[in-house]
């Protein structure tokens, strides 16, 4: 297979996760078009040297310009703060090159328009950073309820707490700004939530929702204070297109959660229960047997899960946040080489964003219901 040359913009938290994902896809997942770590992007030129060399990248820049205009790359991963997506994303289809982007897609409805808009054009490959999809713990879940395992699905409960905006000393950065990082938790995490839900019962057609700031201003490190422009904290009553009905909860201020994504789903005969804190084990209720042994079961993921039996062949041994961003990376490639449709692309990211706009609309409006589908498209 001809191999893929990878253009990496952005050296944080994300830029590593993909940095490692490409280097070992095709180790762990194999049968993938060979990649070449091409040319990474950061500024300043010192940094980018330096974490090309710790990445094992050919070449550094500082410009993600000529990044995306770079004969040799083939895919371009954009890692960069939120407000950046978009014309990144954009210039990159515009050269002909896939892009794999974190969410969101920008900071902006519009900007997920648009960018969804350029992808569809261009024809090429996009994928965005949803990668706790890609969890064969999840994965799992939706297998059991597609079965019937839990009876006809009736109710979905989901979480999604953090605590890194907790602490009111913490000083305001760009991602209390709504022109830099758009939507607050609901943008942040919030998607990730949506993402799950929708995965597990379909798409969300209306919403009912509250927002709020936990703190209304933050400390600037020169001094005085500055607003916080978005949300910290929100809840919603959603409406799927199944006809039954969700509940969303969503806090980026909640203390001692640090990864805390999960879900309960209701069935006539039984309960699938999740929480990403713990993101090798399922545990399912069956309305089964005898009442006296009643009681949930923990299924831990194994080889029995894929593709968790690429990664290691021993049960119970555990994936991290990281192997979930091989997978991702794994289903990008393959996609490119010509496989089934790597997913979610732009477009069904821009439906994942549409429900969290269409959260703060509700909360703008006081809590009136607001239909998905008033939100563009």
């Amino acid at each position: 297979m001809q191999s893929l040359g990878i253009g990496l913009i952005g050296t944080g938290f994300m830029g590593k996760a993909h940095a490692i994902a490409w280097a070992n896809a095709n180790r762990v997942l194999g049968g993938l078009p060979p990649v070449r770590l091409e040319l990474l992007c950061d500024t300043p030129i010192e940094k980018a040297e330096a974490m090309a060399g710790q990445f094992g990248f050919a070449r550094a820049i500082d410009d993600w310009r000529r990044l995306v205009d770079d004969p040799a790359v083939d895919v371009v991963s954009i890692t960069t703060p939120n407000a950046l997506h978009r014309p990144i994303a954009e210039a990159a289809l515009a050269a002909g090159k896939h892009v794999w982007c974190e969410k969101p897609l920008g900071v902006t409805l519009a900007d997920g328009e648009a960018m969804a808009a350029a992808a569809e054009a261009s024809g090429r490959t996009t994928l965005v950073g949803y990668n706790y999809l890609r969890n064969p713990a999840f994965q799992h879940a939706r297998r059991l309820i597609e079965e019937g395992r839990i009876g006809r699905l009736f109710h979905l409960r989901g979480f999604v707490d953090e605590d890194y905006q907790a602490d009111g000393s913490l000083p305001w950065t760009w991602r209390s700004r709504r022109a830099e990082a758009g939507l607050g938790a609901l943008g942040d995490i919030g998607v990730h939530l949506v993402s799950l839900l929708t995965g597990l019962g379909g798409p969300i057609v209306s919403v009912v929702a509250e927002a709020a700031a936990a703190y209304p201003t933050r400390p600037l490190p020169e001094g005085g204070e500055a607003s916080v422009e978005n949300e910290d904290i929100a809840s919603a009553l959603v409406r799927f297109e199944a006809g039954f009905h969700g509940t969303l909860v969503i806090s980026r201020a909640a203390w001692g959660r640090k990864g805390s994504l999960g879900f309960e789903a209701h069935g006539t005969k039984g309960m699938i229960r999740f929480d990403q804190e713990r993101l090798n084990e399922l545990e399912l209720y069956v309305a089964e047997g005898a009442k006296s042994e009643a009681g949930f079961r923990t299924i831990l993921t194994s080889g029995e899960h894929p593709p968790y039996g690429a990664f290691c062949p021993a049960p119970g041994h555990s994936l991290g946040f990281n192997d979930l961003k091989v997978i991702e990376a794994g289903e990008l490639l393959r996609t490119i080489a010509g496989g089934e449709r790597a997913r979610p692309d732009f477009a069904e990211a821009l439906a994942i964003e549409r429900v969290v706009y269409a959260m703060a609309e509700s909360a703008d409006r006081d809590g009136s219901r607001v239909a998905v589908s008033a939100m563009g498209g």
